[in-house]
């Protein structure tokens, strides 16, 4: 099976890299060096890779921290990174 790829563009500085429908756009973010990259327990935990995603469609594969991301802050497009997949091509930024 042949992986799917979407663009991410980070919007403050327009920056943009590949990452896989099976891959955390955290990971995806790592492997091209690319963005405001702040990680720490990469898996849904400790908060360190909270973003909001602008536009774009995603999907959570992990739970997040209700410690750093409420139900009112995902309604908002507010996620951690190291637990949603893309599913379209995205636009990221720092909250």
């Amino acid at each position: 099976m042949e992986t799917v790829f979407h663009n991410v563009t980070v919007a403050e500085t327009g920056e943009r890299f590949l990452c896989g429908e099976g891959e955390s756009v955290l990971a995806a973010m790592f492997r091209a060096g690319r963005g405001p990259i702040t990680y720490g327990c990469c898996g849904g935990g400790c908060g360190a890779c909270r973003m909001k995603i602008v536009s774009g469609n995603y999907v959570p594969f992990k739970k997040m921290s209700r410690a750093h991301v409420s139900e009112r802050d995902i309604q908002d497009g507010i996620v951690l990174l190291c637990c949603v997949q893309p599913r379209g091509d995205l636009t990221i930024r720092a909250v």
